[in-house]
C-alpha cells in the first residue's frame, strides 16, 4: 500500500486554500487525524470535515456527529459519496471556507473512508482511483489533481499513515488485510467493539448466534470449509473475512457521538 508522506503533504498543504479531511462516519473519532489538523492549523488552512459514508449510520446519529465536529470549530459535511449526497452541501463550503478563486482543495483521509470517492462525486464523473480494500489494485498511486468546478480543483492524495488516535483501526487501515501477520487479535477486537454496539451483527452477517468471538471465528470458518489438515478450523482466514467484511459494511455497526445514546 503506497501513503503519501507527511513531508509531502506538508508540501501540499502550503499551496492549498482548504483542507478536506475525510472521515467514516461509522468512527469518526477513530478515523480522525489530529496530526493532519495540527499541521493544516500551523499553516493557517482552514480543515472541512467530510463524514463519508453517512448512509450507513442513523440520520440523528450522523446530525449528532455534525454538531460534535461544528463545536470543536470545523465545518462539517455528511456526505454518502457513492450516490453523491452531499455534494451541493461540500461545494457550499468550500467555497464559503476562503474569497480567494480559483480554490486548491487538497484531500486526506486514512485508508478506506473513501477519499477518492468524495472527489469523484465531486467531480460529477470516476476517474479518481478506487478500491474495495486497502491495499488493492486502484487505490491513488501519485498525487493528481482535478478540475472540480471553474473555481474549484482538488488535489488527490494516496492514504495518510494512521497516525495512532486508535490502535484498531491504525492496524486493519494502515496495511492490506492479506499482509496482517496475525489477524485473530484485531479480528476479536473487531467483533468485540461490534457485538457491543449491534448483538444481531453477526447473526445478520453469517447466520452465527454466539457471541464468543474465537467461537465466531471458528463456527464461521467451518461454514466456509476453511480447515488445516488436521481438520481444525482455519481461524485465520476468518479472521481476515471479519476485517473485510467491516470494510465494506457487510457488519452493521457505528460509533454514536459523545454525550448520546446507542438506539
Amino acid at each position: 500500500m503506497r501513503l503519501v508522506s507527511w513531508s509531502k503533504l506538508a508540501e501540499l498543504m502550503r499551496d492549498a486554500d482548504v483542507v478536506l479531511e475525510v472521515l467514516d462516519a461509522r468512527v469518526p473519532l477513530e478515523t480522525r487525524s489530529i496530526r493532519v489538523e495540527g499541521l493544516a492549523r500551523r499553516r493557517g488552512k482552514p480543515v472541512v470535515i467530510v463524514l463519508n459514508k453517512c448512509d450507513l449510520v442513523p440520520r440523528r446519529v450522523v446530525e449528532g456527529w455534525v454538531r460534535f465536529f461544528e463545536g470543536l470549530g470545523f465545518k462539517t459535511v455528511a456526505m454518502a459519496a457513492r450516490s453523491r449526497r452531499g455534494v451541493r452541501r461540500l461545494k457550499e463550503v468550500i467555497r464559503e471556507s476562503v474569497s480567494k478563486k480559483p480554490i486548491i482543495v487538497v484531500a486526506v483521509g486514512l485508508p478506506k473512508t473513501g477519499k477518492s470517492t468524495v472527489i469523484n462525486a465531486l467531480k460529477g464523473r470516476s476517474s479518481a482511483s478506487t478500491s474495495p480494500y486497502p491495499g488493492t489494485a486502484g487505490y491513488t498511486k501519485s498525487v493528481q489533481l482535478y478540475r472540480v468546478d471553474d473555481d474549484i480543483k482538488v488535489i488527490d492524495t494516496p492514504g495518510i499513515a494512521p497516525s495512532g488516535e486508535d490502535w484498531l483501526e491504525t492496524l486493519i487501515r494502515g496495511r492490506p488485510v492479506d499482509s496482517l501477520y496475525n489477524p485473530i487479535r484485531p479480528a476479536v477486537e473487531l467483533l468485540k467493539r461490534i457485538l457491543g454496539h449491534n448483538p444481531k451483527a453477526v447473526e445478520d452477517a453469517y447466520g452465527i448466534t454466539d457471541r464468543d468471538p474465537y467461537i465466531i471465528l471458528e463456527r464461521l470458518a467451518l461454514k466456509r470449509g476453511w480447515r488445516y489438515k488436521d481438520g481444525e478450523p482455519l481461524i485465520e482466514e476468518a479472521a481476515r473475512t471479519v476485517i473485510r467484511d467491516y470494510h465494506n459494511a457487510k457488519l452493521r455497526f457505528y460509533r454514536t457521538p459523545p454525550s448520546s445514546t446507542p438506539g
